[in-house]
């Protein structure tokens, strides 16, 4: 076999072929496995039928919204042309909206109905830098603000038994903004939190990693290369250890952790020692205990790349809050997959996408305050990968469109399910508290 290269100058470009047999392995589960929801109960025939009625007066206005956000692609905390427009189509349809609530300029609250339980319907439209809605966020804020219109529309005729909150939750990506307004108050009078995501795949349940983010800081002294390097005490040595023993700890992690990390900052000039280098880390892992763990371990590399080059080291973790793991509200799950069925969709059950295949979201800090689901949606082909700029396009595309509709649909449904039925709002109460009910998030890595 020969193995010699004859073009260094370009990278081997990756096998497909890891990537291919995990799409395989998941086509073979999921033609062997089939998501039975449950029949019955839940909102009346008679309510669903407003809801699609409504859904379809609303329709163009939601795939202008969907396409709208797509175009501005503000990135985090900068999304004031699209908080402006979710207001704007909701003040259209005789609905008070307001920006700038709970300690956020860009996130966007509406309610509508009183009494009873309590239900948020979440939407973000942060973008990525430079490739746009990447992560497809112009679809989520489309389907949560359509839920929202539907139902509110609907309520106007066939008055819902409770009350349902509109939160617009900017700056998901990398930045935690659900986690900020959390700490303002904004899930305190929920009673459960839903929301959808923009996939290859529709799927019922996936796994979502937590998240933290940690940037250490070396501290060297300077000295001439070449005529006294004695006299230093290099912090790129320190930040090329601590980038070695990151890649030495993923031998003993759990194969579905992650770390992740660059070094931006690694001196000025070959020819002095490095004064300060600077490394940064993302770490993931799929449960709550086992992302502190991992956060121990690394910060135990950190502080012995600095005992070993004799330089100085400081550590800032989570410049941005913490995101942890989603926690999944079966029964809840149980009301999105009969509605999407009743779409033409067939989501996947958990475990038939492969898991190693996990991103993370702040979602996961919502779903250990209330009860929650992020269930994701077919908007391109299985083959198309978040944040790239297949994705970008996928999320402006003819399927998105449609997927917008039908997730709207969805949401709706669910959101009117728990609103409507008793016994599933206590089945959903069950299942959140079985799993270990709230969670203090704000002191859990304390």
């Amino acid at each position: 076999m020969e193995f010699r290269r004859t073009n260094l100058s370009a990278p081997i470009p990756p096998s497909t072929h890891y990537a291919d047999e995990i799409a395989r392995a998941t086509a073979e589960r999921a033609s062997q496995q089939t998501y039975e929801p449950p029949r019955g109960g839940g909102a009346p025939d008679t309510f669903a039928q407003v809801v699609k009625q409504e859904l379809d007066t609303v329709t163009d206005d939601l795939h202008q919204l969907s396409a709208r956000i797509h175009q501005l692609a503000e990135t985090a905390f900068e999304e004031r042309e699209s908080a402006q427009a979710i207001v704007e189509l909701l003040r259209a349809h005789g609905i008070d909206a307001q920006t700038g609530v709970y300690g956020v300029e860009t996130a966007v609250l509406a309610e509508v109905g009183d009494g009873g339980r309590t239900i948020g319907i979440l939407a973000e439209y942060d973008a990525l830098p430079e490739i746009g809605h990447a992560c497809g966020h112009n679809v989520i804020c489309a389907t949560g603000v359509g839920a929202f219109l539907v139902l509110a529309r609907a309520h106007a005729k066939a008055q819902l038994p409770g009350k349902v909150v509109l939160l617009g939750t900017p700056a998901e990506e990398g930045h935690t903004g659900k986690e900020y307004m959390a700490r303002e108050g904004a899930f305190d009078s929920l009673d459960a939190a839903i929301m959808l995501h923009g996939y290859g795949y529709d799927c019922a349940d996936q796994v979502w990693l937590g998240r933290r983010t940690l940037t250490v800081t070396y501290k060297g002294v300077p000295a001439h290369a070449s005529a006294q390097p004695f006299m230093g005490r290099n912090a790129l040595d320190a930040a090329n250890l601590f980038y070695q023993g990151l890649g030495l700890l993923r031998q003993q992690m759990p194969p579905i952790d992650r770390i992740h990390a660059v070094i931006p900052e690694g001196g000025t000039r070959p020819s002095i020692v490095t004064e300060e280098a600077q490394v940064q880390v993302y770490v993931r892992s799929k449960f709550p205990e086992t992302l502190k763990d991992l956060s121990e371990r690394v910060h135990d590399v950190a502080q012995g790349a600095a005992l070993m080059t004799g330089t100085g080291v400081e550590m800032q973790w989570d410049v941005h809050p913490p995101s942890l793991p989603i926690r999944t509200n079966q029964p809840l799950t149980d009301r999105w997959v009969k509605h999407q069925n009743a779409v033409g969709r067939s989501p996947l059950p958990a475990g038939v996408l492969d898991e190693s295949i996990a991103a993370s979201t702040d979602f996961g800090n919502v779903s250990y305050r209330v009860p929650g689901i992020h269930p994701l949606l077919k908007i391109s082909d299985e083959s198309v990968a978040l944040h790239t700029r297949a994705f970008e396009a996928a999320s402006g595309s003819e399927s998105a469109l449609q997927g917008v509709v039908d997730g709207a649909y969805g949401l709706a449904m669910t959101a009117a399910d728990f609103l409507f039925d008793d016994e599933l709002a206590a089945s959903v109460t069950a299942d959140f508290e079985a799993a270990g009910g709230r969670m203090d998030v704000p002191n859990f890595f304390n």
